[in-house]
C-alpha cells in the first residue's frame, strides 16, 4: 500500500517549522515549574518516583551530565521528539497509501499542532510519551498492513519493546494498550490473536512496567495515592463537551478536517479498513478519558498521530484530484499559518506585554486545569515565571541570621516548584536544600540535614506557630506574573520545635 519515495522535502520541512518555532522560545522567558522538579529528581537516581515511572528522568540525569542543565539544553531533547514526531506522522501517511500531498498536509498538521508544540516545548515525560504513541501506531500500521518482505513476529517484538519503554516513561501507556486489545477483539485484525505475536508484545511491555511496579510496592503505592488525590482534589471537572472544544483548540481548529477525516477514513473507509485497529485505539482512549471526568483533553494528545495520517490520505484524494495540486498546497499553506498564529499560545515566543495584548486580540483568556485562581498569564506560562527571585528573597533571610545560626538552619517549602526553585537556584545564594512535603520530596525527608531553625516559606503564620515557639516575619515574595498563589508569600523565620520533627513530618505529606 505504501506509494512511491517519500516527500523528504515537504516532511523534512513541516520538522524544521516546529524546530524553528522552539528555537525561537528559547530565553524568552524561564525554566518552567515542573523542570526544576524533575532536575531534582534526576538528582536522586531511582526506579521510580511519586508522580511518574524512571525513564525521562534517568534520561535528564545522563543528559544533564553531557550537556548541562541550562535552558537552552533542557529544550534540545522534547524539541527533537516533537520534530521526529512530525516525520513519522508523514512517514505514516504514505504507508497508509499517501501520496506527497498527504505526506505534506498531515506533516504539517502535525508540526503546528499548539498542543503538540507546547508539550515539547519544555522538558518533561510527555515529549517523549507522544514520539513513544506515535511509533507504536507506525509499527501497528506495518502488522496490520501486511505488505511483502515484513517479518510480522519481529514487528510484535519491536511493538513490545516500544510499549515497554512506553511503560517505563509514563503509565498512561497502559491506554494505548487496552485500545490495542480492544482493536484486536473488536476488527477484523482479531486473527492475530491465535498468534504469538500479541502475547509476546504484551510480555515486554509488562516488563517495562515491571520496576515502576516493584518500586510502588516497596514503597506502599505512592502513585496510587497521588492518582487519587490529583483526580479528587487537583483538577477540576469537565464535560464532553468542553472537553471536545479543548480538542479543537489542542490542534488548532483549521486542522479539525484533517483528523476528523482521518478517524472516518480509519473507521469507515474501504481502503482503512485494514488499519480500523488504530481508530478504535483513539475511540477506547477518549472513551476512559470522559469516563474519568476530571481527565484533561491534552491527555489524548499522544494518539493522535494516526488521525492525522490518515486524515492527510483522505484530503489528498478530495483536495488532489488530477493534476491540480493547487487546493492541496493552499489547505497546507492554511494550516500553517493558522499554527503558526496560534504558536505564541503555546510557547513563549512574545514578551509579556506583547502577549497579553495578543491574546487578548485573540480572546485567549489565561486558563489553568487545575483548580487554582488565575493571573494575568495562563498557568502554562505564569509557571516559568518568579523562581530565581523566589530563591533570593528565602536567601535575603538566610543572610540576615547570624552565621551560626545559618549552619543549623533549613528552607521549608511547600510544592515541588518552590523546592526545585531553591536547589536549581539557591546553591550560588548559600542555600541549603529545601525540605518538601510535595511528592518526592516527601521521601526525601530532611535530605540529611539535622536543622534546628526553620525558614517556612508561605502559608498563613498560623501554620508554623502550631509546631514552633518562636515565628518572626521574614521578607515577602511578590511578582506580577506568576500564579497568584506563588505571590505575597512571606518567609517566616522559625525557632524553637515544640515535638520532634520525625512526628509531624508524616502529617504534611502531599501527594498531589
Amino acid at each position: 500500500m505504501v506509494r512511491g519515495r517519500p516527500a523528504w522535502g515537504l516532511i523534512g520541512g513541516a520538522a524544521l517549522v516546529q524546530v524553528a518555532l522552539h528555537g525561537a522560545s528559547i530565553g524568552r522567558y524561564g525554566i518552567f515549574r515542573d523542570e526544576l522538579y524533575y532536575l531534582a529528581c534526576a538528582s536522586h537516581p531511582s526506579f521510580g518516583y511519586v508522580d511518574q515511572p524512571a525513564l525521562s528522568i534517568l534520561f535528564l540525569a545522563a543528559w544533564r551530565a553531557l550537556f548541562g542543565d541550562s535552558a537552552a539544553s533542557l529544550i534540545v531533547p522534547p524539541a527533537l521528539c516533537g520534530a521526529a514526531v512530525v516525520v513519522v506522522v508523514g512517514l505514516l501517511a504514505r504507508r497508509f497509501g499517501g501520496g506527497p500531498a498527504a505526506q505534506g498536509l498531515s506533516a504539517a498538521a502535525a508540526a503546528v499542532a499548539p498542543i503538540w508544540v507546547g508539550m515539547t516545548g519544555y522538558y518533561s515525560m510527555n515529549a517523549f510519551d507522544i514520539l513513544l504513541w506515535t511509533l507504536a501506531a507506525t509499527i501497528l500500521a506495518r502488522i496490520l498492513g501486511g505488505e511483502q518482505g515484513h517479518a510480522p513476529g519481529r514487528l510484535w517484538l519491536l511493538l513490545g519493546v516500544v510499549l515497554g519503554l512506553g511503560l517505563l516513561n509514563k503509565i498512561s501507556v497502559l491506554w494505548l494498550g487496552f485500545g490495542i486489545f480492544a482493536g484486536l477483539v473488536l476488527t477484523p485484525a482479531r486473527r492475530w490473536l491465535a498468534t504469538l505475536g500479541p502475547w509476546l508484545a504484551s510480555g515486554l511491555a509488562f516488563l517495562g512496567l515491571l520496576p515502576y511496579l516493584v518500586w510502588n510496592a516497596l514503597h506502599r503505592w505512592p502513585t496510587l495515592e497521588f492518582m487519587r488525590h490529583a483526580s479528587a482534589e487537583k483538577y477540576a471537572a469537565t464535560t464532553p463537551l468542553a472537553f471536545g472544544k479543548e480538542l479543537l483548540l489542542h490542534f488548532q481548529p483549521l486542522a479539525a478536517p484533517v483528523w476528523i477525516a482521518g478517524l472516518v477514513w480509519l473507521l469507515a473507509a474501504k481502503d482503512g479498513r485494514r488499519f480500523r485497529l488504530l481508530g478504535v485505539v483513539f475511540l477506547a482512549t477518549l472513551a476512559i478519558l470522559l469516563a474519568n471526568r476530571t481527565s484533561k483533553a491534552e491527555y489524548l494528545a499522544a494518539s493522535f498521530a494516526p488521525l492525522l495520517a490518515a486524515g492527510g490520505v483522505a484530503l489528498e484524494r478530495v483536495l488532489h484530484r488530477g493534476r491540480n495540486a493547487a487546493p492541496a498546497w493552499i489547505y497546507g499553506g492554511l494550516l500553517v499559518a493558522g499554527g503558526l498564529a496560534l504558536a505564541p499560545l503555546a510557547i513563549p515566543l512574545l514578551p509579556v506585554p506583547r502577549y497579553l495584548a495578543y491574546a487578548r486580540a485573540l480572546g485567549a483568556a489565561p486558563s489553568t486545569p487545575e483548580r487554582k485562581a488565575i493571573g494575568l498569564l495562563p498557568q502554562h506560562f505564569a509557571d516559568r515565571f518568579g523562581w530565581p527571585e523566589m530563591a533570593e528573597t528565602i536567601a535575603s533571610a538566610f543572610r540576615s541570621l547570624p552565621e551560626a545560626d545559618r549552619k543549623k538552619a533549613a528552607v521549608y517549602v511547600y510544592n515541588y516548584g518552590e523546592a526545585g526553585a531553591v536547589d536549581y537556584y539557591g546553591g550560588a545564594l548559600g542555600l541549603p536544600h529545601a525540605i518538601c512535603p510535595h511528592n518526592d520530596y516527601f521521601l526525601w525527608g530532611l535530605r540529611g540535614q539535622t536543622p534546628e531553625i526553620f525558614l517556612v516559606f508561605g502559608g498563613p503564620r498560623s501554620g508554623p506557630e502550631r509546631v514552633f515557639s518562636s515565628v518572626v516575619e521574614g521578607p515577602v515574595f511578590t511578582h506580577p506574573w506568576v500564579m497568584p498563589y506563588e505571590s505575597g508569600r512571606t518567609v517566616w523565620i522559625c525557632r524553637g520545635l515544640k515535638m520532634p520533627f520525625a512526628e509531624i513530618w508524616p502529617g504534611e505529606k502531599n501527594f498531589s
